[in-house]
């Protein structure tokens, strides 16, 4: 578990960046209803989890310059925490998260009226509804129409500083990150060794999942996707409702969370344990632009070379495989690649799986710094609809692992689980 004096720190970088007079809000995410009564798992907001470690819904944030940071919570309630758990309440907010002075929610609207009297620029992040939902009540709430649209015409994004901040790894979130790729590696391993013909996609998804479980993961960063054969072919396929077939592959992401922090690992095997040619071929092309693409990884590169490596690789492959036609650069430049690989080879990865983070700078690609967590996923994916050979139809390879950028070259925190093919294979068989 983080300390508290990462979070205290991290308020403060975000103090320092706001202008005198400023007033910076960010709140917590509210519980969803699945259907009538019965919520979804509860996710904190990331944000607002990056700057108090607090987990609970409907809470807000409210720092300033020079002055204590409040957050205000939920009260105490024992005939409601009866049914929904225990609350921190207000009063122990300072002790258990290191946070100046604890409110409870009710209080909000009467402070935010004080604090704006004095206010002339207001921070916030745009993309959170509930922050949004917060400022707009209290804005209206102000008595001087004059004074609420001097307020409104000085709101800025405090994701602009915020998300600048998560993009750079500290020491202690490495350590989380790693504690995630290696859970989520022992999920991948644990579906190798038990994966057989018949099982059905979600089966063999519950597998992955139990280990998290069991590891000591919480919840998994994302939906899992597990899709035999041409089910591979759909990126985002969760579904996972039919049979995995002796003779195809099937391709597994999945990754869990600790303490918030995402793994992010895909993996493709056969299902039976054995590939065939067709699918060897098509294996190694994908494993070779992994690799260049990794080469690329480094500190000083922009963010872009890893893609064009892996690009380039894969498009060669298919040249030489005859499932596109003409030299490399022509078919580059006529992008004849797309039908088989058409997403990027990676992204940044955090506290949410596609963490937030700046991919370009006055419209040029950043570059890598040491502290970025990126992933490393080229792929192919030859459906059956497609114009390839036969003998290559019908499958989708994914590689895909979790990279931390240091100034020594990249650190795969995710290698626990083989892609190699010989080693798959001696994995699933048992050797």
């Amino acid at each position: 578990m983080l300390g508290l004096h990462v979070y205290e720190e991290r308020r403060r970088r975000l103090r320092a960046s706001l202008p005198d007079n400023a007033l910076a809000i960010v709140a917590a995410a509210h519980e969803v209803i699945r259907n009538r009564d019965a919520e979804y798992p509860f996710r904190q907001s990331s944000d607002f989890w990056y700057l108090t470690g607090f987990t609970e819904p409907d809470a807000v944030l409210v720092m300033a310059p020079n002055q204590p940071d409040r957050l205000f919570v939920r009260p105490r309630d024992p005939n409601q925490e009866v049914w929904t758990g225990r609350r921190l309440g207000p009063e122990r907010v300072h002790a258990h998260l290191g946070i100046d002075e604890g409110y409870p929610l009710d209080a909000l609207p009467g402070h935010l009226a004080e604090l704006l009297a004095d206010v002339s620029w207001l921070e916030y992040p745009f993309a959170c509804p509930f922050s949004t939902q917060v400022v707009d009540t209290a804005l209206k709430a102000r008595a001087s129409r004059s004074r609420r649209h001097d307020l409104l015409s000085h709101r800025v994004d405090l994701s602009r500083h915020l998300h600048q901040s998560r993009m750079i790894k500290s020491r202690e979130e490495v350590d989380l990150m790693r504690d995630a790729g290696a859970i989520s590696a022992r999920g991948h391993i644990a579906a190798m060794e038990q994966c057989a013909p018949g099982m059905t996609e979600d089966q063999l998804a519950s597998i992955v999942e139990h280990t998290f479980r069991m590891q000591g993961s919480p919840a998994v960063a994302y939906q899992t996707i597990v899709g035999g054969g041409d089910n591979a072919c759909i990126l985002h396929y969760i579904d996972r409702s039919d049979r995995l077939v002796s003779g195809d592959l099937v391709l597994i992401d999945a990754g869990c969370e600790v303490e918030g922090y995402a793994g992010d690992i895909t993996r493709t095997f056969p299902v039976n344990g054995q590939f065939t040619t067709p699918q060897a071929e098509l294996y190694d092309l994908v494993l070779a632009a992994q690799t260049e693409a990794l080469n690329e990884m480094r500190v000083g590169k922009t963010i872009k070379c890893f893609h064009q490596a892996a690009l380039r690789t894969l498009t060669q492959g298919l040249i030489d495989l005859k499932i596109i036609k003409g030299s490399l650069e022509e078919a580059l430049e006529t992008k004849q690649y797309l039908p088989y690989y058409m997403h990027g080879t990676g992204h940044f990865l955090g506290l949410d799986v596609h963490d937030v983070g700046a991919y370009e700078e006055q419209k040029e690609p950043i570059t890598l710094t040491a502290g970025m967590v990126i992933t490393c996923e080229p792929g192919l994916y030859v459906s059956k609809r497609s114009d390839a050979p036969a003998r290559y139809r019908g499958t989708g390879i994914r590689i895909e692992d979790d990279v931390l950028i240091t100034a020594k070259g990249p650190e795969v925190l995710t290698g626990l689980v083989p892609k190699e093919r010989d080693q798959i294979e001696a994995l699933m068989r048992g050797a």
